[in-house]
């Protein structure tokens, strides 16, 4: 994956919080074996996590002077997406929300922005306070994706995927597919507190994964408010990382790698075919009308 040298970046888009301190700590996730079930439970889960029953509340996510600086400062131009990990990200959401400022007239909607809040360690949201442990998530409550940057090394090492740099542009894509669904509102189905194969929190999450796939096949064509796409160049490869880590993520795999069987009845986001299959569905088609999972 690619990016415009000459492509300004507009870091308003995220919020980098990451060094902070969260006040008070009963609210939030641990690790250990706390961890291990959030993560089985709640990555990608996309609704926060009150949804998953571990918290109880939380605070606006609080930065320093310097850590908001951050991001505004050392990424600015396309050129600095190809070189640091953080201003690649910025990059993706600016992408990612590009396409959807653009796809939303065009069906005779209007798309709100939402911030990604870049976070170590633990963070306070509308939705609760959260660990690392839960992994990338979205929240309805204040309309923003949350992301510790340390988890894409977790899902090389600890779910064996591929990795790379467009693994990391899906997971930004399918949490924004969440706050397309939150707009249109599709999300509220996921939180009927069913699981297994057929449940409504699978089919949002698979969802999801297509709305992903269509921002993808439409990325290096998507211009930003100055006429130029942000992402110059996808290939064959960065596609196959997206489809590599949308089957890590799989319930059947993660329930294999975690606690040595598969149990179908406690899914929550798809198998990893599912994931795969959806996400190519929307980079195949390039149209969210094809992602209906609930037919």
């Amino acid at each position: 994956m690619q990016f415009d040298d000459d492509a300004n970046l507009d870091s308003s888009e995220v919020q980098d919080v990451r060094g902070s301190r969260v006040p008070g700590g009963k609210a939030t996730i641990g690790g250990g074996v706390a961890g291990l079930i959030a993560l089985l439970l709640g990555l990608f889960f996309g609704v926060g996590p009150d949804q998953l029953g571990l918290t109880d509340g939380g605070e606006e996510p609080a930065a320093s002077s310097s850590s908001l600086a951050e991001v505004k400062r050392s990424c600015r131009t396309g050129k600095d997406a190809n070189a640091r990990e953080d201003c690649r990200i910025l990059a993706v959401v600016n992408s990612v929300q590009d396409y959807w400022r653009q796809e939303f007239p065009r069906r005779q909607g209007r798309y709100a922005s939402a911030q990604t809040v870049f976070f170590t360690g633990r963070v306070g949201t509308a939705c609760g306070a959260a660990s690392s442990a839960v992994g990338p998530f979205y929240c309805p409550g204040d309309r923003r994706v949350y992301l510790d940057l340390g988890f894409f090394e977790e899902l090389r090492t600890k779910f064996g995927s591929t990795g790379g740099p467009f693994a990391q542009a899906y997971v930004v894509a399918h949490e924004y597919g969440h706050h397309v669904q939150n707009l249109m509102g599709t999300l509220s189905r996921a939180q009927d507190g069913r699981t297994g194969e057929g449940s409504n929190a699978v089919r949002v999450e698979l969802q999801a994964d297509c709305y992903a796939g269509v921002w993808a096949h439409h990325a290096t064509r998507t211009p930003d408010e100055e006429g130029r796409p942000v992402i110059k160049k996808l290939t064959d490869d960065d596609i196959r990382d997206g489809l590599d880590a949308a089957a890590a993520v799989g319930d059947d795999r993660i329930q294999e790698r975690f606690q040595g069987r598969v149990t179908p009845e406690s899914w929550t986001h798809g198998s990893a075919k599912q994931r795969q299959d959806w996400f190519y569905q929307g980079f195949r088609t390039g149209d969210m009308a094809q992602c209906n999972t609930f037919r």
